[in-house]
């Protein structure tokens, strides 16, 4: 198949995957109430959300830099920031394409004719390194009081969470035979990994308090936390539509208000695409 082609279907497929989810979403909500309480949001605790949203953002940036060390590329961090930002946009706009990954790894080989393939092994890494710290933490808020009697048959807490841990000492013994490069950073990085899924935590925290969500933040974080897990998957524009899937499908088991979660859901959205639109200002060149 043409590359062109298959990135046209590509893009297709997530339209209507996009546009599926979200038809599921609004089936099963009250737009007019969603849409009030996304107004009712107070700007305060959303620019307080957007910092730390993009403070998390510079800690994942840091973190992609250890692993680009790793392939001896040195790059100044400042530049390293500006790639990753540019990286968001591609991701969130033009996720027909080269991607975010795939235009870094662009990046990088061109201005510092670095190999491409420790480039897409850095970003793998990068990755698997969140999506582990997601699933940390998502188990993690299964413990909760208030949630953990819906896990109580079969003990479905107690497996997902030894599951996890037994899936650590695989995942350094998998990187120290696969790709030994990257061994000595785990560490350094996997602390990374829980700092920037902690600090988007309280950023989801802090929208909630904007739309006047004063209980069952457990409940909300844990659906939070799956949907950015799912939102990871490529199957979406942006994860829009999944998210929000995720929410609605959610509220039955855990008693949250679906419409204020999906309201909850789009704000994160707005975030992160203003955040990303930043990427749309800066210039890639080496020395800028």
């Amino acid at each position: 198949m043409k590359p062109r082609l298959k990135k046209l279907l590509t893009t297709t497929l997530k339209l209507v995957l996009t546009g599926v989810a979200l038809w599921i979403v609004f089936r099963k909500i009250d737009p007019a109430e969603t849409w009030a309480t996304f107004k009712s949001a107070s700007p305060f605790w959303l620019l307080a959300a957007f910092a730390l949203f993009n403070f998390s953002k510079v800690l994942s940036a840091l973190r992609l830099n250890i692993f680009f060390r790793d392939t001896g590329l040195q790059l100044p961090e400042l530049y390293n920031l500006k790639v990753y930002y540019i990286g968001m946009f591609y991701n969130l706009f033009l996720p027909g394409g080269i991607g975010g990954d795939g235009y870094k790894v662009y990046l990088l080989n061109k201005n510092y004719n670095h190999p491409v393939k420790p480039l897409i092994q850095a970003s793998l890494m990068d990755r698997f390194s969140g999506l582990i710290a997601l699933l940390f933490l998502a188990v993690s808020f299964a413990f909760f009081p208030s949630i953990y009697p819906i896990f109580q048959d079969w003990n479905i807490a107690w497996l997902l969470w030894l599951g996890l841990i037994g899936l650590l000492p695989v995942w350094y013994i998998a990187i120290k035979l696969i790709l030994p490069g990257f061994y000595k950073s785990l560490n350094q990085s996997n602390l990374q990994s829980m700092g920037v899924q902690g600090f988007q935590v309280v950023c989801a925290l802090f929208i909630l308090v904007s739309l006047g969500v004063d209980s069952l933040f457990p409940a909300y974080m844990l659906l939070f936390l799956v949907s950015s897990v799912v939102a990871v998957l490529p199957f979406t524009i942006g994860g829009v539509g999944a998210r929000e899937l995720v929410f609605v499908l959610g509220h039955s088991y855990l008693g949250i208000d679906q419409n204020t979660a999906v309201a909850f859901s789009l704000l994160f959205f707005v975030i992160t695409a203003i955040s990303s639109l930043i990427g749309a200002m800066l210039k890639a060149e080496p020395n800028t």
